[in-house]
């Protein structure tokens, strides 16, 4: 019998839902406090998922939560970046 991989779960800072990590996009902070988005989902730093929507992407940056997440200044540009990365490719 062959078993089947578990499928890698995070869960989407706004909505909290937990999904596979391949539907959801990474935010990283890393060591120097510089903050990207990380289409890999392997770049070191402390990471936050975020839903690949642009509803979710538009709350999280009226919320604020990335901040709050990364315990850091979220500049404009993330989110920016998020919405060109969900607009250029729909995953589903």
């Amino acid at each position: 019998m062959v078993q089947k991989r578990k499928v890698p779960e995070r869960k989407c800072v706004v909505t909290n839902e937990m999904k596979p990590k391949k539907r959801l996009i990474r935010v990283v902070r890393n060591k120097d406090g510089e903050v990207f988005v990380d289409e890999t989902g392997k770049k070191n730093g402390r990471g936050a998922y975020l839903t690949r929507d642009l509803e979710i992407i538009r709350q999280a940056e009226k919320t604020n939560v990335l901040s709050r997440q990364l315990n850091t200044e979220v500049d404009s540009s993330i989110y920016e970046d998020l919405i060109k990365l969900v607009e250029g490719k729909k995953h589903d």
